[in-house]
């Protein structure tokens, strides 16, 4: 058991360093050629690697849902991943990838498991405006920035699992988001997340609340946006809280994490007082027990929009 702890504590100190662990599987082949392509999740999202179970099937599932297992008492659904993304496994669906992901547990089903490496959130870039498509939310880069570095694609869960479990209900409802936002005229949440899809659905919230905000795709832009708003206070004899009001910003984001950002925004004498909101998929008292080292104000697990609300007017009532 103290090996276990040593490994997760291991594992949640890599964030004072802009590191993360990153777990390589293959899905398979896309029919056209015999290469099978890596793709990653990070190692947090996964709570343990099994053999592929015995899968029951479901009446009228969704597509690209294989049905559920009973691991150890509980009914776990299991995805098709290869099926999600368009690709065929040579040998079969052998291995089930179990991950805890923004409140609920799921199986993904993969053709092999390689290997967890140990990388700089610098080695991973942007895939958004790449080729990639949409399933896919950044690169990594397994050597370093070299000419043959091996890739991987890191998966944007996120949309994966709205596909295949689409909501019954709305998103955001601004009948039960709460009352508007009172804020400093012409400041604005300065928000962060790699995936399009949260994106979207803070855009959405933001929006219900009546808030101004300004929209970031990596922790990097997010710390470059903030520095440049500060210039520009600056030049206008305000201070910085007249063009921000607070951070929200999820963890996982290639170049720059939401651990970094925060500790960053804390660190500095110009930003340590604006209040910074974790919103993220990965949860567990772990990582809420780290989030609270690094400075950050509150933290609220991903997509809840009243929940998020309430938080923002939390921090912002402060």
């Amino acid at each position: 058991m103290s090996s276990v702890q040593q490994e997760v504590d291991e594992r949640t100190n890599l964030t004072a360093s802009n590191k993360f662990e990153l777990l390589l599987f293959r899905l398979g082949t896309d029919g056209n050629n015999d290469r099978s392509e890596l793709f990653g999740i990070n190692v947090f999202k996964v709570r343990e690697i099994v053999a592929m179970p015995t899968i029951t099937g479901m009446a009228g599932a969704m597509p690209h849902m294989l049905g559920v297992v009973n691991l150890r008492g509980q009914i776990i659904p299991v995805i098709d991943l290869p099926s999600v993304v368009g690709l065929k496994p040579k040998t079969g669906l052998n291995i089930m990838l179990v991950t805890e992901y923004a409140r609920t547990t799921q199986g993904f089903a993969v053709e092999s498991v390689e290997e967890i490496v140990r990388l700089d959130w610098n080695q991973v870039l942007s895939a958004e405006s790449s080729a990639a498509g949409g399933m896919v939310t950044s690169i990594a880069r397994l050597d370093g920035d070299t000419e043959d570095t091996r890739l991987a694609q890191v998966l944007d869960v996120e949309q994966i699992l709205r596909q295949i479990t689409p909501s019954d209900t709305k998103d955001v409802d601004p009948d039960t988001i709460g009352a508007k936002l009172q804020m400093i005229p012409g400041s604005a949440i300065l928000a962060a997340d790699d995936s399009a899809v949260a994106r979207g659905l803070i855009e959405q919230a933001l929006t219900a609340m009546g808030a101004q905000f300004i929209m970031t795709k990596t922790g990097k832009e997010a710390w470059e946006k903030l520095q440049s708003l500060a210039t520009a206070a600056q030049a206008e004899g305000k201070g910085v809280r007249d063009k921000v009001s607070m951070v929200l910003t999820d963890l996982e984001m290639p170049e720059m994490d939401g651990f970094t950002l925060t500790r960053k925004i804390k660190q500095d004498d110009r930003f340590k007082f604006l209040p910074v909101v974790i919103h993220s998929s990965l949860s567990g008292a772990t990582n809420e027990d780290h989030i609270k080292t690094v400075g950050a104000d509150a933290y609220v697990a991903k997509f809840v929009a009243e929940e998020l609300a309430a938080t923002i007017r939390s921090v912002l009532s402060k």
